[in-house]
C-alpha cells in the first residue's frame, strides 16, 4: 500500500517520540541516542531508507526474509519470503520454488519497486553456494535479484546476476541496476525497462560497495580485494580509478557529490576523496572493521558501523573527526539514515534493529 507522507506527518505528530523536522537537526551539532529497538524473526546484514517513510531489512539465510517498517512509527509493515517459483519469472529449468538469502536492498526512486540480492539461492539444482573466500575459478553457482513490489509486497520480477551479489544500486534516473558479484568478480549492469542485463564489467576481487552520481553519469565501485575504486561513466561504460587504498568496503556520497567517502575495513578508516580536486581526503579511525556508512541529509556527518568493535562513530565530515562512539550490539553490520525523520538505523547481525534519534 502506498503512503500518503503529508498523512504520515500528522500521525507521527501524534506518536510518544516526536519526529524533528528538517530544520531542527543540524547533524554534526548532535548527539546519537537510542530511541527504539527492533527484536523478532530477523538477522540483517543490511537496512535501506526508501526517503519516503519506509525502511527495509535484508534477513540472509537465516531468516529467509526481508522485513519492511515504518520509519516514523517503527512497525513492522510486512516481512516478505525469499521463497519464490524462478520458472513463473522465465527462469524454465527452475520447476519448484526456490529460496533466496536477502544481503542489500535498494528503493526505485520513483518508490514502486525494493530490490534485493541474494547471496545464495536454495533449491533442486543449486548445489555450490558461494562463500566468502573464492574466485570466478570457484565455479559456485549464480544468485538472483528480487524485486520487491511495494503496493502488494510480493516479489514481482527476478533477474539473473552473478555469483555472491552483494550490493545492489539503481541510478538516480531509473535507468539501470546495477549489481556486485563478490564471488564473479564483476558488476551486472541491468536495463530497468528491458530487464535484462546489457552489460557485465569486470571488476577485480571482491566487488562490494557502490554508489552513484546524483546526475547518474557515473557510478563507484569499490574492489574490496584490491586498492581502488573504480569509477564507471555510464554513457559508454568507459572506466577510470581512484587510488583509495587497501580493502575499500562501502561508499557514499556528499548530497553535492564533491566528496567521496568510503569505509576501509582491514584498517578500520574512513577515507574521503575530493572529486572536484581529484585528491585524496583526511581519513580517520572509526574502530575494528569498519563496515557500513551513511551520510546525513545535510551532508555534515556520516554514521559508520564498526563490525568488531560493536560500535557506531559518528563523523563531521568537515574535517573528518570522531563525534560520537557507542555501543551499539553485537556486530553492527549495516546502517542507514532515514531523512524524514533524521534517524540512524543500525542492523545487529545477532538479530536486532537499533534506532538512533540526532538530538
Amino acid at each position: 500500500m502506498r503512503r500518503n507522507y503529508l498523512f504520515l506527518l500528522v500521525i507521527a505528530s501524534l506518536c510518544v517520540i516526536s519526529t524533528p523536522a528538517h530544520s531542527d537537526v543540524l547533524s554534526d551539532q548532535s548527539k546519537m541516542v537510542l530511541v527504539k529497538t527492533i527484536t523478532g524473526d530477523i538477522s540483517p546484514k543490511s537496512v535501506r531508507s526508501s526517503g519516503t517513510g519506509l525502511v527495509s531489512a535484508h534477513n540472509m539465510m537465516y531468516q529467509h526474509s526481508v522485513t519492511i517498517y515504518d520509519s516514523n512509527t517503527f512497525e513492522l509493515l510486512k516481512s516478505v519470503s525469499d521463497s519464490v517459483q524462478l520458472s513463473k519469472f522465465g527462469a524454465s529449468k527452475y520447476s519448484t520454488v526456490f529460496k533466496g538469502a536477502p544481503v542489500e536492498g535498494a528503493f526505485s526512486p520513483d518508490g514502486e519497486y525494493l530490490y534485493v540480492t541474494n547471496y545464495a539461492m536454495y533449491g533442486k539444482g543449486f548445489n555450490r553456494e558461494g562463500h566468502d573466500t573464492c574466485s570466478p575459478a570457484s565455479k559456485y553457482d549464480s544468485s538472483f535479484l528480487y524485486r520487491i513490489n511495494l503496493g502488494s509486497y510480493e516479489i514481482d520480477a527476478v533477474y539473473p546476476v552473478g555469483t555472491v551479489p552483494k550490493v545492489v544500486e539503481v541510478t538516480p534516473d531509473n535507468k539501470y541496476l546495477l549489481v556486485s558479484n563478490w564471488c564473479s568478480y564483476d558488476l551486472n549492469v541491468i536495463s530497468v525497462a528491458t530487464q535484462k542485463t546489457i552489460k557485465t564489467i569486470k571488476i577485480g576481487r571482491y566487488p562490494r560497495g557502490i554508489a552513484v552520481s546524483n546526475d547518474s553519469k557515473y557510478a563507484y565501485i569499490a574492489e574490496m580485494g584490491g586498492n581502488r575504486i573504480h569509477v564507471i561513466n555510464l554513457g559508454d561504460f568507459s572506466r577510470s580509478y581512484i587510488p583509495i587504498g587497501s580493502n575499500p568496503r562501502a561508499i557514499v556520497l556528499s548530497p553535492d557529490n564533491s566528496t567521496l567517502y568510503v569505509t576501509m575495513n582491514a584498517s578500520g578508516k574512513v577515507a574521503s576523496w575530493n572529486l572536484l580536486t581529484n585528491k585524496q581526503g583526511k581519513s580517520v579511525t572509526t574502530g575494528k572493521a569498519a563496515r557500513s556508512l551513511a551520510v546525513s541529509s545535510d551532508g555534515s556527518a556520516l554514521f559508520v558501523v564498526n563490525f568488531v568493535s560493536n560500535t557506531v562513530s559518528k563523523v563531521r565530515t568537515s574535517d573528518m573527526k570522531v563525534l560520537q562512539t557507542i555501543k551499539a550490539c553485537n556486530e553492527p553490520i549495516g546502517v542507514a539514515f532515514d531523512v524524514p525523520t533524521q534517524r540512524t538505523w543500525v542492523a545487529c547481525y545477532g538479530g536486532s534493529i537499533k534506532i538512533f534519534d540526532n538530538k
